[in-house]
């Protein structure tokens, strides 16, 4: 539709000189929603679980499948997403060293055709939603049960020596230093290629045990095992080398790239170890993945952790508010993004606490209340599913209004300085058309990565504590429009820029008009 300019107001820059408005060092009143936190879901890949629905659409059909995806879960109130993009000694991703996955293509190794790098389109099209892209990788894994093709140019068939058979699977040896070496590699070429802003693993280091079955690695134990007289020990310093050495490379190519794993939920339990959670868990990730989940946040080679603390608030060996509250203990300064059993809602098991509609709604209020700076549900299907309506709480009530991912002053505490020259436009619909100029880079260099646009009633003191007078973020350009405008209201609006690590500035503004008799008119 052709605009017609009725009135422009320009406003040159002003500095909103008040301590209050650097939005990440204030403290919110006690009943705000919350300005920061994070809100993201899993999106795995492995048998077609969330994505793609089928391992035989064309490329074009994955690509709106996908983009379908982004915007429900944007319009849930999400502002990240984890894509599994290795699931099995595959790849979803063109610039890779592992072949093709078979749930993309339909076998193992098969490239796309049409051709497409689905990892570069998933990344371009969750920044133009504001939504942060971290790529989830499975670091064990080469062959898996449900694998239909396994191709030549697996991991497994080029170097049988470095792999372990268990259960139906083949998994990498991690005791091997070219193991670790490779996996390390195989990360940090992801993190080179692509603009995504974080890697993820998720839970599996040495394999959850089977009843039957052994774990293969006496050989490797014999080579590479000096100095331990027990496996286990042995095994978890295998898996602490890897973290580490995953840290040290992704912090040297890229030290603002956010790291992160999602452990199994218990640590250790407090029957084996004081120090562990107020829990009697069947498993520990210590004792029986062979990976000391909470050392590597504690040394901080981490930059947050997501327990999977998929337990319900009822259930008696595992309560979720005790793991949670150890997790909050256990931080060590760093992320807490609690993993959330969506999968588990309104299905039969034995734990009939999930049959209960509030408890979803009710383990969201108590990460809150112990102040996590977030969550991740799982998974994608689970919450299309809407399976007790859980989804409709989060949608209409504890996300209904946007938060902006949390800050890690770790990486980068520097906000971005204020737009300038912002102006108003009032067009021909009744709608005020915002424009602003780019702020100038700030003393680390850095710009604005997206904008923030509250607006307020005119006798409300403009504050950028309250989410609730966000009206938009701007993701592309120096523009907004706000359409919900009525003729003899007054509207007063302020903008900020926020940097790529979620730093926000001081705002330009605040700027007061009057929407009058076909014009507005500065207050």
């Amino acid at each position: 539709m052709k605009k017609f300019k009725l009135l422009v107001l320009s406003i040159m820059f002003i500095t909103f000189v008040m301590e209050s408005c650097i939005a990440q060092d204030a403290e919110p009143e006690p009943d705000f929603p919350p300005k920061r936190e994070f809100r993201a879901v899993w999106i795995a890949t492995v048998d077609n679980i969330d994505w793609p629905s089928s391992k035989n659409l064309i490329p074009g059909e994955q690509q709106q499948e996908f983009s379908n995806l982004l915007d429900f879960h944007k319009k849930v109130g999400m502002n990240a997403v984890f894509v599994q993009v290795r699931a099995a000694g595959d790849a979803f991703y063109a610039k890779s060293p592992e072949p093709w996955s078979e749930w993309l293509t339909g076998r193992q190794g098969k490239q796309p055709e049409p051709m497409w790098d689905p990892l570069d389109f998933m990344v371009k099209e969750a920044h133009k939603r504001g939504l942060e892209f971290h790529a989830w990788l499975n670091l064990n894994r080469l062959v898996h049960k449900s694998s239909t093709s396994v191709s030549a140019e697996n991991i497994s068939r080029l170097h049988p020596e470095w792999i372990l058979t268990y259960d139906g699977y083949k998994l990498f040896d991690f005791g091997i230093p070219e193991v670790r070496q490779f996996i390390t590699d195989m990360t940090v070429n992801v993190a080179r290629n692509y603009d995504v802003d974080g890697i993820h693993f998720d839970d599996y280091f040495y394999p959850y045990a089977t009843p039957g079955q052994v774990i293969q690695d006496d050989a490797s134990f014999r080579k590479y095992g000096e100095g331990y007289t027990s496996k286990a020990d042995w095994r978890r310093h295998n898996v602490d080398l890897l973290v580490k050495q995953i840290h040290d490379a992704l912090t040297e190519l890229n030290p603002r790239l956010k790291f992160g794993i999602s452990p199994f939920g218990v640590w250790r339990n407090k029957d084996r170890d004081a120090e562990g959670s107020k829990t009697y868990g069947a498993l520990a990730s210590y004792d029986d993945l062979f990976a000391d989940s909470r050392k590597w946040i504690k040394e901080g080679w981490i930059d947050y952790i997501a327990p999977q603390v998929y337990f319900s608030s009822g259930f008696s060996r595992v309560p979720y508010r005790n793991l949670v509250d150890w997790w909050k203990e256990n931080s060590y300064g760093r992320h807490l993004y609690i993993g959330m059993g969506a999968y588990r809602v309104g299905y039969k098991d034995r734990d009939s606490h999930w049959s209960n509609p509030a408890e979803i709604p009710n383990q969201v209020r108590y990460f809150r209340e112990i102040e996590s700076e977030g969550a991740i549900f799982f998974s994608s299907r689970s919450l299309k599913g809407n399976s007790l309506g859980f989804v409709d709480s989060l949608r209409r009530d504890f996300f209904k209004y946007p938060a902006l991912v949390p800050a890690m002053p770790w990486k980068d505490h520097i906000p971005p300085l204020a737009p300038k020259s912002l102006k108003a436009t009032l067009m021909s619909n009744l709608s005020i058309e915002l424009t602003w100029d780019k702020p100038d880079a700030a003393a680390d260099g850095d710009g604005a990565w997206y904008y923030v646009i509250y607006r307020f009633p005119p006798d409300e003191k403009p504050t950028a504590y309250d989410p609730r007078r966000i009206i938009g973020m701007c993701y592309e350009g120096e523009k907004f429009v706000d359409n919900n405008i009525e003729s003899g209201k007054k509207y007063v609006y302020y903008i900020t820029a926020v940097d790529r690590l979620h730093n926000e500035g001081r705002p330009i503004g605040p700027l007061r008009i009057e929407v009058f008799d076909q014009k507005l008119v500065r207050f």
